[in-house]
């Protein structure tokens, strides 16, 4: 298969912070974020601590592969946008999940939905070890309220990307809540902090008989898939909040799942070192991609779960896929080939997100650290374009329904490349 460029370390950001090794303290980075418009860096840096960091990093930080993370100032603050600054989110409890609203502020002046609401323009919800969820205004870093209702950890979390400002939670009570943050809910005092109660809550779907690790609400926002310690993943209607299907084909526990940007395609990834190409639409397993060991001396039979995965994610315009597993590599593939264009090595790798506007994948380690690696940049095909354009709107069966030719209706379907 033709290879990609290898990804280059451009930084790797650490704790400030001692570490400590009492459980308590938790130092894994479980999660890592960018806003919507690139403008913001979410990393949960362990020790109940979020940093709210500008993008793009400052110069010397991209120029420097180890430096700790501290206060920036001087000539790198103009590089973002109104000479915004650093923030530090002391959540007081582990943090597993991390989400930004949909709603960033518009250039133009225009009154953003959730503006609009009232609320602020940029928001970060964080899921809590407690079960907590706790909602952030990003320009300021005051905490705006908590969502009370999940009885354990609050394992990820996923805004609806069309603006509206629903926020869906996964948990290890194993239900996923559904919240509508444009809702009151009745103020509960909490020492000096304002609790809501679940007034904001709209639906509790049950289902799954295991944690719930992961949840993705598609880009049309029709869908929402989920993942927990199970063999088959969970697809709901985020209309009539309903189950849709069980996707059955896993080996081992689903961990984690993604959608394609133009809500065609469905990714999921498991404990049993394969991802899963699916049609969310018909339940269809496309393709399988599985994580082989790098050099073939390695004794897979010693070590059986050194290639579980992690975490996999879609680039932004939907041609290559990032996957992190516990055999310390990063993966780049590209949607049409079943083999790795690019390695980077990693170690003890969590999560992986790209930039929005590509180039940039962000990687977080159980060492607290977060590392940001190159990415291939593609000029999409007028094909791949086009088919992307029909996809934003048209689902597998309407294209089936399309009097076009059988090939035409493959490529539109991701049947062929």
């Amino acid at each position: 298969c033709p290879a990609a460029e290898e990804p280059v370390l451009l930084a790797e950001l650490k704790p400030g912070r001692p570490q400590r090794y009492d459980w308590k303290s938790s130092c894994e980075t479980w999660s890592v974020a960018f806003s919507p418009d690139g403008a913001w860096f979410a990393w949960s840096q362990g020790h109940c601590v979020v940093k709210l960091i500008p993008w793009p990093l400052g110069e010397a930080e991209l120029g420097c592969k180890t430096s700790e993370r501290k206060s920036r100032g001087g000539k790198a603050e103009p590089r973002s946008r109104g000479a915004a600054k650093e923030k530090t989110l002391e959540c007081g409890q582990i943090v597993w999940g991390l989400a930004f609203s949909a709603w960033p502020a518009s250039e133009d002046g225009d009154t953003d939905p959730a503006c609009a609401l009232g609320l602020p323009c940029l928001v970060l919800a964080t899921g809590l070890n407690d079960g907590q969820i706790k909602v952030w205004e990003v320009q300021t870093g005051h905490l705006l309220f908590s969502l009370l209702g999940h009885q354990d950890v609050v394992r990820d979390l996923s805004f609806a990307p069309n603006g509206s400002p629903i926020l869906v939670s996964a948990s290890r009570d194993k239900t996923l809540r559904v919240w509508d943050l444009s809702r009151d809910g009745a103020l509960l005092p909490s020492g000096d902090t304002l609790l809501l109660s679940p007034g904001r809550q709209v639906q509790v779907l049950s289902g799954h008989v295991q944690w719930v690790y992961c949840c993705s609400i598609s880009p049309d926002c029709s869908m929402l898939c989920s993942a927990a310690g199970e063999k088959s993943a969970l697809l709901w209607s985020m209309r009539s909040y309903t189950l849709i299907r069980r996707l059955e084909g896993h080996q081992s526990s689903v961990v984690s799942c993604d959608f394609s940007p133009d809500s065609a395609l469905l990714v999921t990834a498991s404990y049993d070192a394969c991802v899963i190409m699916w049609d969310p639409y018909t339940g269809e397993q496309l393709r399988t991609l599985r994580h082989v060991p790098l050099h073939s001396t390695l004794d897979s039979s010693s070590e059986i779960h050194s290639s579980s995965l992690r975490s996999v994610c879609f680039s932004p315009e939907g041609l290559y896929l990032a996957t992190v597993a516990d055999d310390r590599l990063l993966r780049i593939w590209a949607l049409e080939l079943r083999s790795p264009v690019a390695f980077a090595p990693m170690t003890n790798g969590l999560c992986c997100m790209y930039f929005p506007h590509g180039g940039f994948i962000a990687t977080g380690t159980r060492d607290g650290h977060v590392q940001f690696w190159t990415a291939p940049r593609v000029l999409s095909s007028l094909k791949h374009l086009c088919r992307r354009a029909l996809r934003t709107f048209l689902t597998t069966y309407q294209v089936l329904a399309l009097p076009i030719p059988r090939k035409l209706k493959e490529f539109l379907t991701y049947r062929t490349f």
